[in-house]
């Protein structure tokens, strides 16, 4: 089964990146492994052996068959970061867009096929890409700091529920918020609000299948258990108590893996 590391930021890159993440596999011959992916509403940069890319925020779930033997060192770049790729985010919802930036692909490469052991070889991805970053980028503004800002909002202050209660927080009008998240992220504030709590809700039932449907729709803001099934359905394509029965099976649940 693939291996996956999530390491934190270096201090100059925080307000670019939430964190990066490597993952490396090994498949049998004539083997796959199928990856689930439920992303985090925000884009990714992606380096890998063959190229870079740009992916952009999701409105699904995905796949991704991997075979043979491979790896990949992504950055999960805060809002702040993305205009510096693109001035359109929202174009690439649930897409890709290869990049040619061969001065950040040629180190991360030297460093993930060097010397050392894995953490290693993590440890020099990681400040390689970092540095890179940090010279290309350069510290983002204000606007791009604000962005950061609803971003995380809406990521840990589970009483956020519609996009009122993020331009009070901020104290700006709703417009707004709103202009912010296209810009930044590419969706609207209300779909990363909806994210994010189906992200809370899959992540209880993988760690805790036995949790109360009934009782986790109400703690997330659900109007009922209901509601938090079609949401289920609409983005993962089966229901709550299909995942849970899934994420139950130690075969289901070593495959249902996300890269972002």
């Amino acid at each position: 089964m693939p291996t996956f590391a999530r390491l934190p930021p270096p201090e100059q890159v925080a307000p670019l990146v939430r964190w990066f993440w490597i993952p490396q596999w090994r498949i049998a011959p004539g083997r796959v492994s199928r990856q689930q992916i439920l992303s985090f509403p925000a884009c990714n940069l992606v380096v890998g052996p063959d190229g870079v890319e740009l992916a952009g925020p999701t409105t699904r779930v995905s796949y991704r068959d991997l075979t043979g033997t491979g790896w990949a060192v992504g950055a999960l770049l805060r809002p702040a970061a993305v205009p510096h790729f693109t001035s359109d985010p929202a174009a690439l919802r649930d897409a890709s867009r290869r990049l040619d930036l061969p001065d950040l692909q040629s180190p991360v490469v030297e460093a993930m096929t060097g010397a050392g052991d894995a953490s290693q070889r993590h440890a020099a991805a990681v400040a390689a890409f970092a540095d890179w970053l940090n010279a290309t980028v350069g510290p983002p503004g204000p606007e791009a700091l604000l962005a950061n800002t609803l971003a995380e909002l809406v990521d840990t202050d589970h009483a956020v529920l519609r996009v009122e209660d993020v331009a009070a927080r901020l104290h700006v009008s709703t417009r707004t918020v709103q202009r912010l998240a296209r810009r930044h992220v590419g969706l609207s504030p209300l779909t990363m609000i909806r994210r994010r709590r189906l992200q809370e809700a899959a992540q209880l039932l993988r760690t805790d299948p036995a949790t109360d449907l009934a009782g986790l729709a109400a703690r997330l803001g659900y109007a009922d258990q209901a509601h938090l099934a079609t949401e289920f359905r609409t983005v993962l394509g089966f229901t709550p108590t299909a995942y849970r029965r899934g994420t139950s099976d130690a075969v289901t649940s070593a495959t249902a893996r996300r890269f972002s």
